[in-house]
């Protein structure tokens, strides 16, 4: 395969269990690849990963990189036209005027923040999660730790990487929102906040001011820096890698699932449903009221987006599959996965609209969105439900959504309006099920993309490739229509009426029901 170096893009994203790099060419095509398995570290009670781990896994990450493109291109990775780098968003990595870090990474896992987050909430009057960076800061204020008189920097994950490689102290808007919240007017942190806070811990006395330590805000499309002689060593100690390639603003793994979904443009929304479950919506103008179960965010452009994220979502259907898996080789059959979840999940389409009376929670781990703190996988049925497997593979699929659609339901009753729902992740294997359901859910299309599954190393790959090829005014949004998705196969489904009422119906069910789960959680210690 012939590949022209000088544009061709990098893309590396740092996941919670994987680190993926991928190679495109100038037509926004993955032609090489390489990826690193990791996994955080439960450290005197907090989850982190280790320096050393983040720069190992980024080395390898990059060695399976060049060779994949040596072997499938015949190219020694040199000098190509530009980089980036995302990251699970959130987190705290905290360091002091000798660039040391102070107290391990604090990633988004942590849920150690709960005062702070809770005091910023109500001191913002805006909802400030537990994930946050700034929740973390707060906290470590309110524990009084001693390392926070010495902070002279705070950033994410993307953001101390971008930084080790290019010198900079920058971040994207998308990234940063999740550190402080964000004005989508200006781009930038919300400098009536911003002195709040600064108030709020004035009697500290500490020698900094909280603008000061934060990232500087950069918006798709912007120029973040160059990779440095040191940089380029630390990302290929081989040495091939030159110095020099330009770098787009570092992201969070929100704002690159947006981007490989084309899923940036107001009133458009995408929804990843894998063992957890999260849905963003990009809306017109910001909402009107404040809500603990809704993340306000922005795409890399700066737009804003209402997040909601559920912990819970196919982990009860995967274990429905492994008891009817043992039951067909009990019987001397051996269906293959994709037989075992199309049998299952393609009932559900021959059901009852509102599952006949079957309720199921799929509650492996606590769900915030429902003010559970733990879980209990529960079915539920009355004696004269109709109970078969249609109506029980229905149930699993509704429940694995059912707290996405009390998310959902709020944006709704605020007037936010959807005109297109992308879906990726595993509930969309199976062709049509998954996808049809969850357009009965948000009562809007939704879309599967073949390209779906190339994630966010190819997400900030195409952010890195929109700073360097978009046209004079050229929005994001723009430029994935016209020179990215343009032409690419997808498989949109309306929604169905009769599956929207039903959904609805299941839901009445669903919340009246909670009782249930409480009671289980309560009594099954």
């Amino acid at each position: 395969m012939a590949l022209n170096l000088e544009k061709a893009v990098i893309g590396i994203e740092f996941g919670s269990t994987n680190i993926k790099a991928v190679l495109i060419d100038e037509n926004h095509v993955p032609v090489a690849s390489g990826s690193h398995g990791w996994e955080n570290q439960l450290v005197d009670g907090v989850w982190t990963y280790s320096l050393e781990a983040i720069h190992a896994g980024l080395q390898d990450c990059y060695a399976k990189l060049k060779k994949d493109a040596q072997e499938k291109c015949g190219v020694t990775l040199t000098k190509v036209a530009a980089i980036g780098f995302s990251a699970m968003m959130h987190g705290y990595m905290a360091f002091d005027k000798n660039d040391t870090l102070l107290v391990p990474f604090r990633t988004w896992r942590n849920t150690i923040t709960g005062e702070a987050a809770a005091k910023l909430t109500e001191l913002f009057h805006y909802n400030i999660p537990q994930r946050w960076s700034i929740s973390h800061l707060y906290q470590a204020i309110l524990n009084g730790e001693e390392h926070v008189k010495d902070v002279t920097y705070f950033t994410t994950l993307a953001g101390y990487i971008h930084w080790m490689l290019t010198g900079r102290k920058v971040l994207g808007v998308g990234d940063a929102s999740g550190m402080f919240p964000i004005d989508p007017a200006t781009k930038d942190y919300i400098p009536e906040m911003i002195e709040k806070f600064d108030a709020l811990v004035a009697p500290k006395g500490y020698p900094w001011k909280l603008r000061d330590i934060l990232p500087q805000v950069l918006c798709a499309g912007e120029n973040a820096g160059t990779l440095t002689e040191a940089g380029a060593k630390l990302l290929d100690p081989a040495g091939d890698l030159e110095a020099g390639i330009p770098l787009c603003p570092p992201e969070g793994d929100a704002g690159t699932g947006m981007t490989a979904t084309n899923s940036v443009a107001q009133r458009t929304g995408n929804i990843s449903a894998g063992t957890s479950v999260f849905s963003m919506i990009v809306l017109e103008k910001p909402l009107e009221n404040v809500y603990e179960e809704i993340d306000l965010v922005t795409t890399p452009s700066g737009d804003l987006v209402a997040m909601a994220h559920c912990a819970n979502c196919t982990s009860d259907l995967n274990a429905w599959a492994g008891i009817f898996n043992e039951f067909a080789k009990g019987i001397g059959a051996n269906p293959n996965p994709g037989e075992l979840y199309g049998a299952i999940l393609n009932s559900a389409l021959t059901a009852d609209p509102d599952c006949g009376g079957v309720m199921t929670y799929g509650y492996f781990s606590g769900e915030h969105m429902t003010h559970f703190e733990e879980g209990r996988p529960l079915l539920v049925r009355m004696p004269d439900a109709k109970f078969n497997l249609g109506n029980f593979a229905r149930a699993i699929v509704f429940s694995a959504l059912g707290a996405i659609k009390i998310g959902n339901n709020i944006l709704q009753k605020e007037g936010v309006s959807l005109d297109k729902m992308t879906g990726h992740g595993g509930l969309y294997k199976t062709k049509d099920v998954g996808q049809k359901l969850t357009a009965a859910c948000f009562n809007a299309p939704v879309s599967v993309m073949e390209t779906a599954g190339e994630g966010g190393a190819w997400g900030i790959a195409l952010l890195a490739s929109y700073m360097l090829n978009k046209a004079e005014g050229e929005t994001l949004g723009a430029y994935l229509d016209q020179k990215v998705f343009a032409g690419m196969k997808s498989v949109t489904l309306e929604p169905d009426p009769v599956d929207v009422e039903g959904f609805n119906k299941f839901m009445e069910r669903y919340i009246a029901a909670l009782p249930v789960e409480r009671a289980a959680v309560d009594s099954m210690k």
